[in-house]
């Protein structure tokens, strides 16, 4: 499809959802197991939509000349970004890994932003939709683009780079993670070293943490700007000293693009983290740890070995497939090891561990529990996998 008639123009407009429509904006119409926006497509022009791209002939010739016809909007939603991203030859920062990659993105956009107009991932639009979605947003005035990459199974890292299309990138780090989809951690390694792959393609280079055996394994002979884990930057609001690794990212792609170590230091400690990821809330009654929004078996490991606190509320941790029963015996295996006493444990997997540590089904249960016998003067971990929604239990604690 030659996307040049927008292309052309100072920036592009598109949406893939009725209820958030900007007037004039392209609708491209996905469509996945239970939805298909084709049948969304004449709503959108009503709504004010100058063009839609469809995959269902029928509409399209319903929709007469502003409908475009492609054989997968998905893929014509992806091919819009990279000759988008082409058109621009702005330079590109890629970032994935296991853990930390939200976080240490935050973080360079942080310091990026002290010097450059810089286009960064919102949130986490990291996928096949977020991505193309994301550069997209980048117009004729952003002068860098720092774009997050998140998998959970082989090539779909190779699918987000052919987007974004980055001249160089970062990988946190690798771990057991999605393990259902990548089906061992030699999985998630071959997967994450995709982006490597594409940068030593296209001469590119990446930001790597040198005390990473994985990534040193990964990165071949990749030309690398490398950094240290370091100790914890004193002064910001961020827990745990496993961000060691991810501040001293953030600091080094900072300072290859010009922006002192000072300034950079600066920025992060003006950096609050929000969105459930290593923030540190004080409640009325006590002092809380929340990482309740994503958990494998690497961060949670990392999280129980930097807590100094006394209480544990910990979650099942998703998408270990074969693995689970296995993974989840071992965290709690090491939650005794350490010599937590006051543990709570939330979720089917947890539940079958064979431990003397209270267990509920589901977050309600705990909340039940917590309504008649409340914690106070206690510094607690709060951390699982988002789908356990342990953020329900914060207004009880």
């Amino acid at each position: 499809m030659d996307w040049s008639f927008l292309t052309r123009n100072k920036s592009i407009c598109v949406s893939t959802d009725t209820r958030d429509l900007p007037a004039g904006c392209v609708f491209f119409a996905l469509h996945g197991e239970t939805f298909d926006g084709n049948k969304f497509a004449g709503q959108a022009l009503e709504k004010g939509a100058s063009l839609v791209v469809v995959d269902n002939p029928e509409i399209a010739k319903e929709l007469g000349e502003k409908a475009i016809l492609v054989s997968n909007t998905l893929t014509a939603l992806q091919e819009l970004a990279r000759d988008w991203r082409r058109e621009l030859g702005i330079r590109v920062i890629g970032i994935t890994g296991t853990n930390g990659k939200t976080t240490t993105k935050e973080l360079t956009a942080c310091v990026l932003k002290t010097k450059y107009n810089l286009l960064y991932t919102q949130g986490n639009l990291n996928n096949s939709i977020g991505v193309p979605l994301t550069v997209l947003k980048i117009t004729r005035e952003h002068n860098l683009a720092l774009i997050e990459m998140g998998a959970s199974h082989p090539g779909d890292i190779t699918e987000l780079v052919n987007v974004c299309e980055p001249d160089c990138g970062l990988i946190t780090n690798v771990g057991k993670a999605h393990l259902q989809g990548f089906g061992s951690f030699e999985g998630v390694k071959n997967t994450k070293k995709e982006l490597y792959d594409f940068l030593a393609a296209h001469d590119g280079f990446c930001f790597r943490n040198l005390d990473n055996e994985h990534l040193s394994e990964m990165a071949g002979e990749l030309k690398t700007i490398g950094y240290h884990t370091g100790k914890m930057l004193e002064g910001t609001k961020l827990v745990g000293e496993y961000n060691s690794e991810n501040v001293q990212a953030a600091l080094a792609v900072g300072e290859y693009f010009g922006i002192s170590r000072e300034d950079g230091e600066a920025a992060i400690r003006a950096y609050v983290p929000a969105n459930n990821r290593s923030q540190l809330m004080q409640t009325e009654k006590n002092t809380v740890v929340v990482d309740a929004y994503n958990a494998n078996v690497t961060s949670m490991n990392a999280a129980i070995g930097s807590f100094t606190g006394d209480t544990l509320i910990l979650g099942d941790m998703r998408e270990l497939g074969d693995y689970s029963a296995q993974e989840h015996q071992a965290l709690v295996d090491l939650v005794q090891r350490r010599g937590f006493k006051e543990v709570y444990l939330v979720g089917g997997e947890l539940m079958g561990t064979r431990c003397d540590f209270q267990k509920f089904a589901d977050a309600d249960s705990l909340i039940a529990y917590l309504a008649e016998n409340p914690l106070e003067g206690r510094k607690i971990l709060l951390k699982g996998s988002h789908g356990i929604h342990l953020e329900k239990v914060i207004p009880s604690l």
